[in-house]
């Protein structure tokens, strides 16, 4: 497929346009509509949602459907956002398979019509599809929109999850079997869909780190500066799914002269776990976005201590560009996504590896090391994980 002139690409995925968080979906749409023409879809509104949810991007859609506001947003020159004004059925429940997918083409239908309307009002010709992980709503997108080229994105084993698990095994790996191209930000999620579909490649993961500048002079937080050193840190939210919380304990117990810092909030077993009676361990509960690189200035190590599950196996954690990008030392849990990260992230099997670790972080740093992993950490851009996809796309 040529690639060197402008294309017209429809975005559809998991993550909606408004949500307040950044997604991977939004990032890779902004540097495509650099080069090319993008119409980004809203995941519709479904019924569900509509009596349970009282949320803004709620409030938004029902906006959308009862003509109270525009479907159609222009971001900029080559950048568009469309938000279907459609009102879907929630089939998830269905025991059957068959049946779920006899009322999920009508539903899919029914969003390709919204979709086709506003290409056409654009002037849109012969699309490229981009389907961020929608595995239900975008199942029959290629079907229905036709598109000159159909890429799957998978960023999450997310068939890991409650939601999916019931119709999403078989779902994922059909969709996955008929895209053109699938395009994943981990070896390990590449290396699953390759079981259904050879033309399966690894891009890279895109972040961005203007914020962890490690040559802007800040300042130690306040409710920081009386802890003792070294400090051992640790940015995001707290929760037993994605953190093991023993681990923690036992490198608290064992370092009693290590302060274990942990910014971010928790969820009700961090609540309740005996990391609260331990002198040397400090919650610093949830802090403001733009403060957390002043965290992780005032860290001697940084860690990310994750439960090895079928979530976590595949998962790319970004806080580990953010550590590495500001020149930290770096202790993780090893999974075969960290496995990108090993010349500059001490990889740890067990507590005892992540005690040893800290200690030869703290022992064996060095100006050089700090360096190589800002310079690592700065090749993570998306830019380079868009160049990526679309050379993906020439392989294929």
């Amino acid at each position: 497929m040529p690639i060197l002139q402008p294309q017209d690409i429809i975005i559809f995925g998991l993550q909606p346009w408004d949500i307040e968080l950044g997604s991977n979906c939004k990032c890779i749409a902004t540097e495509l509509a650099k080069k090319h023409r993008v119409l980004y879809v809203n995941r519709p509104l479904d019924r569900v949602s509509l009596w349970r949810k009282k949320d803004q991007i709620t409030q938004n859609r029902k906006a959308v459907i009862r003509g109270k506001k525009e479907a159609l947003q222009k971001i900029n020159e080559n950048f568009w956002v469309m938000t279907p004004p459609i009102l879907l059925e929630s089939i998830n429940w269905l025991n059957s398979y068959w049946l779920f997918q006899k009322l999920n083409y009508w539903n899919n239908y029914r969003l390709a019509k919204s979709i086709r309307k506003y290409t056409e009002l654009l002037g849109f010709d012969n699309p490229v599809l981009f389907n961020d992980s929608s595995m239900f709503m975008g199942f029959y997108l290629k079907e229905l929109l036709k598109p000159r080229h159909f890429i799957y994105y998978i960023r999450d084993y997310l068939i890991s999850q409650n939601y999916f698990k019931k119709h999403g095994k078989k779902a994922e790996a059909t969709l996955i079997a008929k895209a053109d191209t699938i395009v994943t930000n981990s070896n390990y999620l590449t290396n699953y869909a390759k079981q259904f579909n050879q033309n399966s490649y690894f891009v890279g993961q895109g972040c961005d780190l203007t914020a962890f500048d490690p040559f802007i002079q800040r300042e130690i937080p306040p409710n920081i500066q009386e802890i003792q050193q070294p400090i051992i840190g640790y940015v995001g939210l707290l929760t037993s799914r994605r953190l093991d919380i023993d681990l923690l304990i036992q490198l608290a117990k064992q370092r009693p002269n290590y302060a274990l810092v942990l910014v971010g909030a928790e969820d009700q077993d961090f609540q309740d776990s005996q990391l609260h009676q331990l002198p040397n361990v400090h919650f610093l509960g949830f802090q403001a976005p733009e403060t957390l690189p002043d965290y992780i200035h005032s860290f001697d190590v940084c860690i990310n201590p994750q439960v090895v599950n079928a979530m976590s196996k595949g998962n790319y954690p970004r806080k580990i560009d953010e550590y590495l990008a500001m020149g930290k030392p770096v202790v993780a849990t090893h999974t075969p996504t960290m496995e990108l990260f090993k010349n500059h992230v001490r990889l740890a099997n067990s507590t005892a590896e992540y005690i040893q670790h800290i200690d030869q972080a703290l022992s064996e740093n060095s100006a050089q090391q700090n360096k190589d992993r800002i310079d690592f950490a700065q090749t993570h851009t998306w830019e380079n994980s868009v160049h990526a996809i679309w050379n993906a796309i020439k392989i294929a």
